[in-house]
Protein backbone atom coordinates (compact mmCIF):
# COMPACT_ATOMS: atom_id res chain seq x y z
CA UNK A 1 0.00 0.00 0.00
CA UNK A 2 1.27 3.27 -0.68
CA UNK A 3 2.14 6.52 1.35
CA UNK A 4 -0.46 8.44 -0.01
CA UNK A 5 -3.01 5.50 0.64
CA UNK A 6 -2.01 5.04 4.04
CA UNK A 7 -2.39 8.45 4.94
CA UNK A 8 -5.92 8.61 3.69
CA UNK A 9 -6.76 5.80 6.15
CA UNK A 10 -4.96 6.87 9.15
CA UNK A 11 -6.69 10.83 8.33
CA UNK A 12 -10.18 8.78 7.69
CA UNK A 13 -9.96 7.13 10.95
CA UNK A 14 -9.23 10.41 12.75
CA UNK A 15 -12.26 11.83 10.63
CA UNK A 16 -14.59 9.51 11.99
CA UNK A 17 -13.51 10.02 15.45
CA UNK A 18 -14.67 13.43 15.14
CA UNK A 19 -17.96 12.70 12.99
CA UNK A 20 -16.90 13.90 9.94
CA UNK A 21 -17.01 12.31 6.65
CA UNK A 22 -13.75 12.69 4.18
CA UNK A 23 -9.71 12.24 3.47
CA UNK A 24 -7.44 14.00 5.87
CA UNK A 25 -7.06 16.51 8.68
CA UNK A 26 -10.82 17.29 9.79
CA UNK A 27 -12.02 20.62 11.32
CA UNK A 28 -14.92 22.32 13.69
CA UNK A 29 -18.09 23.71 11.77
CA UNK A 30 -19.06 27.69 12.64
CA UNK A 31 -22.61 27.88 13.17
CA UNK A 32 -25.15 30.65 11.38
CA UNK A 33 -24.77 34.12 13.31
CA UNK A 34 -28.14 34.11 12.35
CA UNK A 35 -30.73 31.37 13.64
CA UNK A 36 -31.67 28.97 11.07
CA UNK A 37 -33.92 26.36 12.07
CA UNK A 38 -32.93 23.99 8.54
CA UNK A 39 -29.17 24.74 9.78
CA UNK A 40 -30.10 22.43 13.01
CA UNK A 41 -31.16 19.46 11.44
CA UNK A 42 -29.35 16.21 11.50
CA UNK A 43 -27.17 16.22 8.62
CA UNK A 44 -27.00 20.03 7.68
CA UNK A 45 -24.04 21.10 7.44
CA UNK A 46 -22.97 25.29 7.17
CA UNK A 47 -19.60 25.67 5.73
CA UNK A 48 -18.00 28.60 6.33
CA UNK A 49 -15.29 29.09 4.01
CA UNK A 50 -15.24 31.22 1.28
CA UNK A 51 -14.03 29.43 -1.69
CA UNK A 52 -12.26 31.18 -5.29
CA UNK A 53 -11.91 30.02 -8.62
CA UNK A 54 -9.22 32.85 -8.98
CA UNK A 55 -6.25 31.48 -10.62
CA UNK A 56 -3.84 32.29 -7.84
CA UNK A 57 -6.69 31.69 -4.86
CA UNK A 58 -5.56 28.88 -2.02
CA UNK A 59 -6.76 27.71 0.95
CA UNK A 60 -4.38 28.01 3.94
CA UNK A 61 -6.01 24.33 5.32
CA UNK A 62 -8.57 22.24 4.46
CA UNK A 63 -11.88 21.29 6.62
CA UNK A 64 -13.44 17.97 5.08
CA UNK A 65 -16.83 17.21 5.82
CA UNK A 66 -19.85 16.71 4.77
CA UNK A 67 -24.12 17.42 4.38
CA UNK A 68 -25.59 14.15 5.21
CA UNK A 69 -29.53 13.51 3.82
CA UNK A 70 -31.45 10.71 3.60
CA UNK A 71 -33.82 10.46 0.61
CA UNK A 72 -35.58 7.77 -1.66
CA UNK A 73 -36.16 8.00 -5.86
CA UNK A 74 -39.17 5.07 -7.41
CA UNK A 75 -37.18 3.93 -10.56
CA UNK A 76 -39.37 1.35 -12.57
CA UNK A 77 -41.72 0.78 -10.14
CA UNK A 78 -38.59 -0.11 -7.70
CA UNK A 79 -38.65 2.33 -4.47
CA UNK A 80 -34.55 3.42 -3.57
CA UNK A 81 -33.43 4.63 -0.88
CA UNK A 82 -30.13 6.47 -1.21
CA UNK A 83 -27.77 9.04 0.97
CA UNK A 84 -26.74 12.22 -0.08
CA UNK A 85 -23.29 13.27 0.71
CA UNK A 86 -22.59 17.41 -0.28
CA UNK A 87 -18.84 18.53 0.76
CA UNK A 88 -15.53 18.73 0.51
CA UNK A 89 -12.48 15.81 0.54
CA UNK A 90 -8.83 16.44 -0.37
CA UNK A 91 -6.99 15.46 -2.48
CA UNK A 92 -3.48 14.53 -1.38
CA UNK A 93 -0.22 13.65 -3.66
CA UNK A 94 0.59 10.31 -4.46
CA UNK A 95 3.96 9.49 -2.74
CA UNK A 96 4.15 12.41 -0.24
CA UNK A 97 0.61 12.72 0.96
CA UNK A 98 0.93 16.71 0.74
CA UNK A 99 -2.59 18.24 0.64
CA UNK A 100 -3.41 19.68 -3.01
CA UNK A 101 -6.52 20.28 -3.21
CA UNK A 102 -10.18 20.17 -1.38
CA UNK A 103 -12.60 18.77 -3.89
CA UNK A 104 -16.26 19.75 -3.50
CA UNK A 105 -18.66 16.91 -4.40
CA UNK A 106 -22.36 15.04 -4.60
CA UNK A 107 -21.95 11.37 -3.75
CA UNK A 108 -25.43 9.36 -4.09
CA UNK A 109 -25.26 6.26 -2.58
CA UNK A 110 -27.92 3.39 -2.32
CA UNK A 111 -28.87 2.38 0.85
CA UNK A 112 -28.52 -1.19 2.57
CA UNK A 113 -26.44 -3.10 -0.73
CA UNK A 114 -23.20 -4.31 -0.01
CA UNK A 115 -20.17 -2.46 -1.36
CA UNK A 116 -18.40 -4.90 -3.50
CA UNK A 117 -21.32 -5.51 -5.70
CA UNK A 118 -22.23 -2.57 -5.99
CA UNK A 119 -21.00 -0.34 -9.47
CA UNK A 120 -19.40 3.39 -8.69
CA UNK A 121 -19.04 6.08 -11.33
CA UNK A 122 -17.39 9.29 -10.95
CA UNK A 123 -19.01 12.38 -13.15
CA UNK A 124 -17.44 15.38 -14.42
CA UNK A 125 -17.83 18.32 -17.01
CA UNK A 126 -14.61 19.43 -18.84
CA UNK A 127 -14.22 23.23 -20.27
CA UNK A 128 -11.28 23.33 -18.90
CA UNK A 129 -13.07 25.12 -16.05
CA UNK A 130 -16.41 23.58 -15.83
CA UNK A 131 -18.31 22.70 -12.53
CA UNK A 132 -20.32 19.33 -12.84
CA UNK A 133 -23.44 21.07 -12.77
CA UNK A 134 -24.44 19.73 -16.63
CA UNK A 135 -24.06 16.67 -16.17
CA UNK A 136 -25.12 16.48 -12.21
CA UNK A 137 -28.66 18.23 -12.84
CA UNK A 138 -29.60 17.20 -16.13
CA UNK A 139 -28.13 13.50 -16.84
CA UNK A 140 -28.47 10.76 -14.91
CA UNK A 141 -28.11 11.85 -11.22
CA UNK A 142 -31.43 11.52 -9.13
CA UNK A 143 -33.03 15.10 -10.06
CA UNK A 144 -32.90 16.87 -13.09
CA UNK A 145 -33.78 20.17 -15.07
CA UNK A 146 -37.15 20.38 -17.41
CA UNK A 147 -35.28 21.71 -20.09
CA UNK A 148 -37.79 20.42 -23.57
CA UNK A 149 -34.35 20.89 -25.82
CA UNK A 150 -34.07 21.62 -28.10
CA UNK A 151 -37.32 24.30 -27.69
CA UNK A 152 -36.98 27.45 -26.55
CA UNK A 153 -40.53 28.04 -25.39
CA UNK A 154 -40.45 26.48 -21.86
CA UNK A 155 -40.70 29.30 -18.98
CA UNK A 156 -37.54 29.71 -17.23
CA UNK A 157 -35.86 29.10 -14.78
CA UNK A 158 -36.90 25.46 -15.65
CA UNK A 159 -38.50 23.06 -12.84
CA UNK A 160 -36.32 20.37 -10.94
CA UNK A 161 -38.11 16.82 -10.83
CA UNK A 162 -37.29 13.25 -10.36
CA UNK A 163 -35.14 12.06 -12.70
CA UNK A 164 -36.73 8.73 -14.09
CA UNK A 165 -33.62 8.47 -16.15
CA UNK A 166 -31.47 8.07 -12.83
CA UNK A 167 -28.31 5.48 -13.33
CA UNK A 168 -29.30 5.01 -9.30
CA UNK A 169 -30.94 2.13 -9.90
CA UNK A 170 -27.81 0.91 -11.88
CA UNK A 171 -24.67 2.82 -9.85
CA UNK A 172 -23.87 5.14 -6.70
CA UNK A 173 -22.97 8.73 -8.59
CA UNK A 174 -20.49 10.84 -7.80
CA UNK A 175 -20.37 14.42 -9.05
CA UNK A 176 -17.16 16.01 -8.49
CA UNK A 177 -15.90 19.51 -9.72
CA UNK A 178 -12.51 20.59 -11.23
CA UNK A 179 -9.95 22.75 -8.86
CA UNK A 180 -11.13 25.76 -9.70
CA UNK A 181 -14.78 25.79 -10.41
CA UNK A 182 -18.45 24.91 -8.64
CA UNK A 183 -16.48 25.13 -4.62
CA UNK A 184 -13.25 23.27 -5.63
CA UNK A 185 -10.13 24.90 -4.48
CA UNK A 186 -6.11 24.27 -4.23
CA UNK A 187 -4.20 23.96 -1.00
CA UNK A 188 -1.52 25.95 0.03
CA UNK A 189 1.41 26.34 -1.24
CA UNK A 190 -0.36 25.26 -4.59
CA UNK A 191 -2.80 27.50 -6.22
CA UNK A 192 -5.70 26.91 -9.01
CA UNK A 193 -3.80 27.52 -11.39
CA UNK A 194 -1.00 24.80 -10.33
CA UNK A 195 -3.71 22.10 -11.46
CA UNK A 196 -4.88 23.75 -14.61
CA UNK A 197 -2.93 21.85 -17.30
CA UNK A 198 -3.69 18.37 -19.02
CA UNK A 199 -1.13 16.71 -16.88
CA UNK A 200 -1.55 18.09 -13.25
CA UNK A 201 -5.20 18.04 -13.42
CA UNK A 202 -5.62 14.48 -14.51
CA UNK A 203 -3.05 13.60 -11.69
CA UNK A 204 -5.14 15.40 -9.30
CA UNK A 205 -7.94 13.62 -9.96
CA UNK A 206 -6.61 10.21 -10.11
CA UNK A 207 -5.72 10.88 -6.37
CA UNK A 208 -9.13 12.36 -5.41
CA UNK A 209 -10.91 9.18 -6.75
CA UNK A 210 -8.00 7.15 -4.65
CA UNK A 211 -8.86 8.80 -1.51
CA UNK A 212 -12.82 8.74 -2.25
CA UNK A 213 -12.23 5.26 -2.67
CA UNK A 214 -10.22 4.90 0.36
CA UNK A 215 -12.41 6.72 2.73
CA UNK A 216 -15.64 5.33 1.41
CA UNK A 217 -14.24 1.31 1.64
CA UNK A 218 -14.97 1.65 -2.13
CA UNK A 219 -11.85 -0.33 -3.25
CA UNK A 220 -13.64 -3.84 -4.36
CA UNK A 221 -16.49 -1.86 -5.90
CA UNK A 222 -16.56 -1.86 -10.05
CA UNK A 223 -15.56 1.49 -11.11
CA UNK A 224 -16.38 3.57 -13.40
CA UNK A 225 -15.46 6.90 -14.94
CA UNK A 226 -17.74 9.25 -17.05
CA UNK A 227 -16.46 12.48 -18.70
CA UNK A 228 -18.11 15.26 -20.80
CA UNK A 229 -16.23 16.79 -23.65
CA UNK A 230 -13.21 18.43 -22.21
CA UNK A 231 -14.25 15.44 -19.59
CA UNK A 232 -13.60 12.69 -22.28
CA UNK A 233 -9.30 13.49 -23.04
CA UNK A 234 -9.40 13.88 -18.70
CA UNK A 235 -11.08 10.73 -18.54
CA UNK A 236 -8.12 9.17 -21.19
CA UNK A 237 -4.96 10.66 -18.87
CA UNK A 238 -7.14 9.69 -15.62
CA UNK A 239 -7.96 6.08 -16.67
CA UNK A 240 -4.18 5.49 -17.77
CA UNK A 241 -2.68 6.65 -14.27
CA UNK A 242 -5.19 5.12 -12.39
CA UNK A 243 -4.73 1.92 -13.62
CA UNK A 244 -1.00 2.20 -13.68
CA UNK A 245 -1.55 3.10 -9.80
CA UNK A 246 -3.79 0.06 -9.12
CA UNK A 247 -7.17 0.64 -9.42
CA UNK A 248 -8.71 -0.80 -11.69
CA UNK A 249 -11.49 0.26 -13.52
CA UNK A 250 -14.37 -1.87 -15.20
CA UNK A 251 -15.71 0.64 -17.85
CA UNK A 252 -15.50 4.64 -19.18
CA UNK A 253 -18.30 6.71 -20.83
CA UNK A 254 -17.16 9.56 -22.71
CA UNK A 255 -19.78 11.79 -23.17
CA UNK A 256 -19.79 13.90 -26.56
CA UNK A 257 -15.50 13.99 -26.26
CA UNK A 258 -12.67 15.71 -27.81
CA UNK A 259 -10.10 13.37 -27.57
CA UNK A 260 -7.65 14.82 -29.83
CA UNK A 261 -7.43 18.83 -30.38
CA UNK A 262 -5.51 18.38 -33.29
CA UNK A 263 -7.95 16.65 -35.60
CA UNK A 264 -11.19 18.92 -34.71
CA UNK A 265 -10.84 21.84 -36.91
CA UNK A 266 -13.59 23.76 -35.48
CA UNK A 267 -10.62 24.27 -32.05
CA UNK A 268 -7.94 25.11 -34.28
CA UNK A 269 -9.38 28.12 -35.54
CA UNK A 270 -8.27 29.12 -39.09
CA UNK A 271 -8.67 25.42 -40.08
CA UNK A 272 -5.64 23.45 -41.13
CA UNK A 273 -7.14 20.35 -40.85
CA UNK A 274 -10.37 18.84 -43.14
CA UNK A 275 -13.53 19.67 -41.68
CA UNK A 276 -14.66 16.80 -42.57
CA UNK A 277 -15.50 15.17 -39.39
CA UNK A 278 -17.61 18.00 -39.32
CA UNK A 279 -19.96 17.68 -42.47
CA UNK A 280 -22.35 14.63 -41.32
CA UNK A 281 -23.66 17.09 -38.28
CA UNK A 282 -24.09 19.76 -40.95
CA UNK A 283 -26.01 17.53 -43.09
CA UNK A 284 -28.12 16.43 -39.34
CA UNK A 285 -28.29 19.78 -38.94
CA UNK A 286 -29.62 21.28 -42.65
CA UNK A 287 -32.19 18.11 -42.30
CA UNK A 288 -33.64 19.53 -39.17
CA UNK A 289 -33.93 22.69 -40.29
CA UNK A 290 -35.66 21.31 -43.61
CA UNK A 291 -33.40 23.30 -45.74
CA UNK A 292 -31.48 20.25 -47.17
CA UNK A 293 -32.44 18.55 -50.22
CA UNK A 294 -33.47 16.12 -50.54
CA UNK A 295 -35.90 15.75 -47.14
CA UNK A 296 -34.94 11.95 -46.05
CA UNK A 297 -36.89 9.86 -43.98
CA UNK A 298 -34.27 7.85 -42.83
CA UNK A 299 -31.73 9.96 -41.44
CA UNK A 300 -29.26 7.18 -39.92
CA UNK A 301 -28.99 5.61 -43.47
CA UNK A 302 -28.17 9.32 -44.77
CA UNK A 303 -25.60 10.21 -42.52
CA UNK A 304 -24.23 6.62 -43.19
CA UNK A 305 -23.85 8.09 -47.04
CA UNK A 306 -22.53 11.52 -45.97
CA UNK A 307 -19.88 9.75 -44.09
CA UNK A 308 -18.42 8.10 -46.86
CA UNK A 309 -19.07 11.01 -48.81
CA UNK A 310 -16.78 13.06 -46.30
CA UNK A 311 -14.08 10.30 -46.59
CA UNK A 312 -14.00 9.58 -50.08
CA UNK A 313 -14.30 12.96 -51.77
CA UNK A 314 -14.40 16.10 -49.13
CA UNK A 315 -11.57 15.22 -47.34
CA UNK A 316 -9.41 14.66 -50.36
CA UNK A 317 -10.71 17.52 -52.44
CA UNK A 318 -9.66 20.04 -48.63
CA UNK A 319 -6.48 18.43 -48.32
CA UNK A 320 -5.60 18.86 -52.02
CA UNK A 321 -6.49 22.54 -51.93
CA UNK A 322 -4.17 22.16 -49.11
CA UNK A 323 -1.34 21.40 -51.21
CA UNK A 324 -2.53 24.26 -54.24
CA UNK A 325 -4.54 21.86 -56.14
CA UNK A 326 -8.20 22.74 -58.26
CA UNK A 327 -11.68 23.00 -56.73
CA UNK A 328 -13.61 20.22 -58.17
CA UNK A 329 -16.47 22.48 -60.02
CA UNK A 330 -19.21 20.23 -59.00
CA UNK A 331 -18.81 19.34 -55.03
CA UNK A 332 -19.78 23.14 -53.58
CA UNK A 333 -23.54 22.75 -55.29
CA UNK A 334 -23.71 18.85 -53.55
CA UNK A 335 -22.58 20.52 -50.56
CA UNK A 336 -25.06 23.10 -50.57
CA UNK A 337 -27.68 20.52 -51.40
CA UNK A 338 -26.47 18.26 -48.30
CA UNK A 339 -26.53 20.58 -45.62
CA UNK A 340 -28.74 23.48 -46.92
CA UNK A 341 -25.90 26.50 -46.84
CA UNK A 342 -25.94 28.45 -49.51
CA UNK A 343 -23.99 27.53 -52.79
CA UNK A 344 -21.91 31.28 -51.85
CA UNK A 345 -20.52 29.76 -48.92
CA UNK A 346 -19.14 26.47 -49.99
CA UNK A 347 -17.78 28.24 -52.82
CA UNK A 348 -15.91 30.56 -50.86
CA UNK A 349 -15.15 28.87 -47.59
CA UNK A 350 -14.85 25.52 -48.94
CA UNK A 351 -13.24 23.74 -45.90
CA UNK A 352 -16.08 24.94 -44.24
CA UNK A 353 -15.90 25.56 -40.28
CA UNK A 354 -18.77 25.27 -37.31
CA UNK A 355 -18.56 29.41 -36.52
CA UNK A 356 -18.97 30.29 -40.27
CA UNK A 357 -21.65 27.28 -40.53
CA UNK A 358 -23.61 28.34 -37.84
CA UNK A 359 -23.82 32.09 -38.60
CA UNK A 360 -25.16 31.47 -42.21
CA UNK A 361 -27.20 28.67 -41.93
CA UNK A 362 -30.24 30.80 -41.78
CA UNK A 363 -29.97 33.90 -42.13
CA UNK A 364 -30.75 36.29 -39.97
CA UNK A 365 -30.31 33.88 -37.14
CA UNK A 366 -27.59 32.21 -35.13
CA UNK A 367 -28.09 28.11 -34.95
CA UNK A 368 -26.33 26.70 -31.60
CA UNK A 369 -22.83 25.28 -31.15
CA UNK A 370 -24.09 22.71 -28.50
CA UNK A 371 -27.27 21.77 -30.07
CA UNK A 372 -27.98 23.38 -33.42
CA UNK A 373 -31.16 22.45 -33.24
CA UNK A 374 -31.57 25.61 -31.33
CA UNK A 375 -31.92 28.94 -33.40
CA UNK A 376 -32.42 32.76 -32.17
CA UNK A 377 -33.19 35.74 -34.27
CA UNK A 378 -29.73 37.93 -34.73
CA UNK A 379 -29.87 40.80 -32.00
CA UNK A 380 -31.80 38.65 -29.75
CA UNK A 381 -31.09 37.86 -25.79
CA UNK A 382 -30.78 34.43 -26.49
CA UNK A 383 -28.04 34.82 -29.81
CA UNK A 384 -26.16 37.81 -27.64
CA UNK A 385 -23.45 35.42 -26.01
CA UNK A 386 -22.89 33.69 -28.87
CA UNK A 387 -24.29 30.15 -28.50
CA UNK A 388 -28.49 30.11 -28.31
CA UNK A 389 -27.97 26.68 -26.79
CA UNK A 390 -26.06 27.24 -23.92
CA UNK A 391 -27.74 30.85 -22.81
CA UNK A 392 -31.01 28.50 -23.37
CA UNK A 393 -30.23 26.88 -20.25
CA UNK A 394 -27.35 28.51 -18.31
CA UNK A 395 -28.86 31.06 -16.01
CA UNK A 396 -31.58 27.86 -14.66
CA UNK A 397 -28.49 25.48 -14.14
CA UNK A 398 -27.03 28.24 -12.15
CA UNK A 399 -30.25 29.10 -10.10
CA UNK A 400 -30.71 25.59 -9.70
CA UNK A 401 -27.97 24.31 -8.29
CA UNK A 402 -27.38 26.98 -5.40
CA UNK A 403 -31.21 26.15 -4.24
CA UNK A 404 -30.51 22.42 -4.34
CA UNK A 405 -27.47 22.32 -2.36
CA UNK A 406 -28.83 25.15 -0.20
CA UNK A 407 -32.25 23.19 0.72
CA UNK A 408 -32.80 20.03 -0.47
CA UNK A 409 -28.87 18.62 0.50
CA UNK A 410 -28.59 21.42 2.71
CA UNK A 411 -25.40 22.08 2.20
CA UNK A 412 -24.93 25.55 3.02
CA UNK A 413 -22.21 28.03 1.97
CA UNK A 414 -22.05 32.01 1.09
CA UNK A 415 -19.82 31.00 -1.82
CA UNK A 416 -20.69 31.71 -5.39
CA UNK A 417 -21.12 28.17 -7.25
CA UNK A 418 -18.82 28.56 -10.27
CA UNK A 419 -20.68 26.75 -13.42
CA UNK A 420 -17.28 28.11 -15.67
CA UNK A 421 -14.55 29.84 -14.30
CA UNK A 422 -11.67 31.60 -16.51
CA UNK A 423 -9.36 28.19 -16.38
CA UNK A 424 -9.50 27.89 -19.91
CA UNK A 425 -8.23 31.34 -20.75
CA UNK A 426 -4.91 30.52 -18.73
CA UNK A 427 -4.88 26.80 -19.77
CA UNK A 428 -1.43 24.69 -20.06
CA UNK A 429 -2.65 22.48 -23.15
CA UNK A 430 1.01 20.74 -23.77
CA UNK A 431 0.64 16.98 -23.13
CA UNK A 432 2.76 14.21 -24.64
CA UNK A 433 5.51 16.86 -26.27
CA UNK A 434 2.09 17.91 -28.60
CA UNK A 435 1.19 21.86 -27.86
CA UNK A 436 -2.48 20.69 -28.28
CA UNK A 437 -3.57 17.29 -26.23
CA UNK A 438 -3.84 14.08 -28.22
CA UNK A 439 -4.99 11.24 -25.72
CA UNK A 440 -5.91 8.33 -28.11
CA UNK A 441 -2.59 6.99 -27.01
CA UNK A 442 -3.61 7.42 -23.44
CA UNK A 443 -6.87 5.40 -23.78
CA UNK A 444 -4.95 3.24 -25.79
CA UNK A 445 -2.48 2.70 -22.74
CA UNK A 446 -5.59 2.35 -20.39
CA UNK A 447 -6.72 -0.59 -22.31
CA UNK A 448 -3.49 -2.04 -22.33
CA UNK A 449 -3.00 -1.95 -18.97
CA UNK A 450 -6.42 -3.73 -18.12
CA UNK A 451 -7.54 -6.07 -21.31
CA UNK A 452 -10.94 -6.08 -19.26
CA UNK A 453 -11.52 -2.50 -19.96
CA UNK A 454 -14.54 -0.85 -21.81
CA UNK A 455 -15.58 2.22 -23.68
CA UNK A 456 -18.75 3.67 -24.46
CA UNK A 457 -18.77 7.08 -26.57
CA UNK A 458 -22.13 8.51 -26.62
CA UNK A 459 -22.70 11.53 -29.12
CA UNK A 460 -25.28 14.05 -30.17
CA UNK A 461 -25.94 14.22 -34.12
CA UNK A 462 -26.27 18.15 -34.09
CA UNK A 463 -23.08 18.61 -31.87
CA UNK A 464 -21.09 21.61 -33.20
CA UNK A 465 -18.63 21.50 -30.74
CA UNK A 466 -17.69 17.79 -30.78
CA UNK A 467 -18.58 16.24 -33.77
CA UNK A 468 -19.80 12.52 -33.89
CA UNK A 469 -18.26 11.54 -36.85
CA UNK A 470 -14.94 13.01 -35.78
CA UNK A 471 -15.31 11.14 -32.26
CA UNK A 472 -15.50 8.22 -34.85
CA UNK A 473 -12.63 9.09 -36.70
CA UNK A 474 -10.24 9.02 -33.49
CA UNK A 475 -11.38 6.29 -31.53
CA UNK A 476 -11.69 4.01 -35.05
CA UNK A 477 -7.46 4.71 -34.83
CA UNK A 478 -7.37 1.83 -31.55
CA UNK A 479 -8.84 -0.61 -33.76
CA UNK A 480 -10.63 -2.33 -31.28
CA UNK A 481 -14.66 -2.06 -32.13
CA UNK A 482 -15.58 -4.89 -29.16
CA UNK A 483 -14.32 -2.82 -26.71
CA UNK A 484 -14.65 0.86 -27.90
CA UNK A 485 -17.89 1.02 -28.36
CA UNK A 486 -20.38 3.81 -29.76
CA UNK A 487 -24.07 5.54 -29.81
CA UNK A 488 -25.21 8.16 -31.31
CA UNK A 489 -29.05 10.02 -30.64
CA UNK A 490 -30.72 13.24 -32.17
CA UNK A 491 -29.29 15.72 -29.62
CA UNK A 492 -26.40 18.35 -29.11
CA UNK A 493 -23.29 17.97 -27.00
CA UNK A 494 -25.69 17.09 -23.77
CA UNK A 495 -27.91 14.85 -25.67
CA UNK A 496 -29.06 13.59 -21.85
CA UNK A 497 -31.20 16.94 -22.26
CA UNK A 498 -33.08 15.96 -25.44
CA UNK A 499 -35.77 13.74 -23.74
CA UNK A 500 -36.08 10.96 -26.04
CA UNK A 501 -32.77 10.43 -26.43
CA UNK A 502 -32.00 10.63 -22.74
CA UNK A 503 -34.33 7.54 -22.44
CA UNK A 504 -32.71 6.01 -24.88
CA UNK A 505 -28.96 6.47 -23.49
CA UNK A 506 -30.50 5.40 -20.20
CA UNK A 507 -31.03 2.10 -21.66
CA UNK A 508 -27.56 1.92 -23.65
CA UNK A 509 -25.98 2.52 -20.27
CA UNK A 510 -27.67 0.30 -18.56
CA UNK A 511 -27.03 -2.93 -21.10
CA UNK A 512 -23.05 -1.23 -21.14
CA UNK A 513 -22.89 -2.05 -17.17
CA UNK A 514 -24.60 -5.42 -17.37
CA UNK A 515 -22.12 -6.27 -20.19
CA UNK A 516 -18.72 -4.96 -18.75
CA UNK A 517 -19.80 -6.36 -15.37
CA UNK A 518 -19.96 -9.95 -16.78
CA UNK A 519 -16.85 -9.28 -18.40
CA UNK A 520 -17.86 -9.62 -21.88
CA UNK A 521 -18.84 -7.75 -24.84
CA UNK A 522 -21.86 -5.69 -24.25
CA UNK A 523 -24.88 -5.82 -26.24
CA UNK A 524 -27.05 -3.48 -25.92
CA UNK A 525 -30.76 -3.63 -27.19
CA UNK A 526 -29.96 -6.76 -28.44
CA UNK A 527 -27.25 -5.96 -31.48
CA UNK A 528 -24.76 -2.82 -30.68
CA UNK A 529 -22.35 -2.19 -33.71
CA UNK A 530 -19.55 -3.34 -33.48
CA UNK A 531 -17.53 -1.94 -36.46
CA UNK A 532 -16.57 1.46 -35.70
CA UNK A 533 -17.17 2.54 -39.20
CA UNK A 534 -20.67 0.88 -39.28
CA UNK A 535 -23.70 4.02 -37.89
CA UNK A 536 -25.14 2.97 -34.70
CA UNK A 537 -28.91 2.75 -35.25
CA UNK A 538 -30.72 6.49 -35.26
CA UNK A 539 -33.36 7.23 -32.54
CA UNK A 540 -35.53 9.51 -33.13
CA UNK A 541 -35.82 11.05 -30.14
CA UNK A 542 -32.61 29.58 4.08
CA UNK A 543 -29.08 31.70 3.27
CA UNK A 544 -28.74 33.55 0.04
CA UNK A 545 -25.51 32.84 -1.31
CA UNK A 546 -23.13 36.00 -2.08
CA UNK A 547 -20.97 36.16 -4.81
CA UNK A 548 -17.29 36.24 -3.88
CA UNK A 549 -15.45 39.53 -5.22
CA UNK A 550 -12.83 36.21 -6.69
CA UNK A 551 -15.40 34.51 -8.01
CA UNK A 552 -15.58 34.18 -11.90
CA UNK A 553 -18.57 32.93 -13.59
CA UNK A 554 -17.41 32.85 -17.51
CA UNK A 555 -19.55 32.08 -20.66
CA UNK A 556 -19.41 27.35 -20.96
CA UNK A 557 -17.08 27.25 -24.10
CA UNK A 558 -16.47 23.59 -23.79
CA UNK A 559 -14.21 22.37 -25.36
CA UNK A 560 -12.41 25.31 -26.42
CA UNK A 561 -8.65 26.73 -27.11
CA UNK A 562 -7.79 30.48 -26.93
CA UNK A 563 -6.80 32.15 -30.41
CA UNK A 564 -3.26 32.86 -28.41
CA UNK A 565 -2.63 28.92 -27.90
CA UNK A 566 -4.06 27.60 -32.10
CA UNK A 567 -1.52 26.93 -34.44
CA UNK A 568 -0.83 28.50 -37.68
CA UNK A 569 0.68 25.79 -39.50
CA UNK A 570 -1.30 22.24 -39.44
CA UNK A 571 -0.54 20.16 -36.90
CA UNK A 572 0.62 16.43 -37.98
CA UNK A 573 -1.64 13.86 -39.06
CA UNK A 574 -3.16 11.58 -36.73
CA UNK A 575 -1.00 8.93 -35.96
CA UNK A 576 -1.68 5.28 -37.24
CA UNK A 577 -0.80 1.99 -37.07
CA UNK A 578 2.49 1.17 -36.38
CA UNK A 579 2.59 4.89 -35.11
CA UNK A 580 -0.12 4.79 -33.06
CA UNK A 581 0.80 1.45 -31.30
CA UNK A 582 4.26 3.22 -30.73
CA UNK A 583 3.00 6.01 -29.01
CA UNK A 584 0.99 3.61 -26.54
CA UNK A 585 3.42 1.69 -25.83
CA UNK A 586 5.53 4.54 -24.55
CA UNK A 587 2.57 6.15 -22.59
CA UNK A 588 2.23 2.48 -20.75
CA UNK A 589 5.59 2.31 -20.46
CA UNK A 590 6.43 5.86 -18.64
CA UNK A 591 3.21 4.85 -16.57
CA UNK A 592 4.83 1.74 -14.98
CA UNK A 593 8.08 3.41 -14.49
CA UNK A 594 6.41 5.95 -12.63
CA UNK A 595 5.77 3.52 -10.06
CA UNK A 596 8.08 1.08 -10.70
CA UNK A 597 7.15 -1.40 -12.63
CA UNK A 598 8.70 -3.34 -14.83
Amino acid sequence: MNTSVNQCLRASALVLLFGLSACGGGGSQSGSSTPDPIAQLPGTLVDPVNYSSSANAALSSAVETSANTSHSITLNGTTIPYTAKAGHLTAKATGTGQDQASFFYVAYTADNVPAASRPITFFYNGGPGSASVWLHLGSYGPKRLVTGMPSTSLARPFALIDNAESLLDTSDLVFVDAVGSGLSQAIAPFTNRSFWSVDADAAVFRDFVQCYLTVNARQASPKYLFGESYGGPRTAVLAALLESAGVQLTGLVLQAPVLNYNSNCGLIGQATVSCGGYLPSYAATGQYHRLSRPSVSDLSAHLAQVRDFSAQRYTPAVQALFAGGVLPVELPQLLSDMTGLALSHWRSNFNMQASLFRNQLIPGSLIGRYDARVSAPVGSALASEGDPSSTLISASFSSAISAYLRDTLRYRNASTYVLSSNAIEIWDFRHAGKNLPDTVPDLGAALVLNPQLRVLALNGYHDLATPFYQTELDLARLNLPARVLLRNYAGGHMTYLDDAARVVSKTDLQAFYRGTLKGTQVNIQGEMASVLAAPPSFTEIGINSVPSTEALQTPLRDPWIPPALRPLVPPPPPSEGQVLRREIEARTRDLRQRVGGK
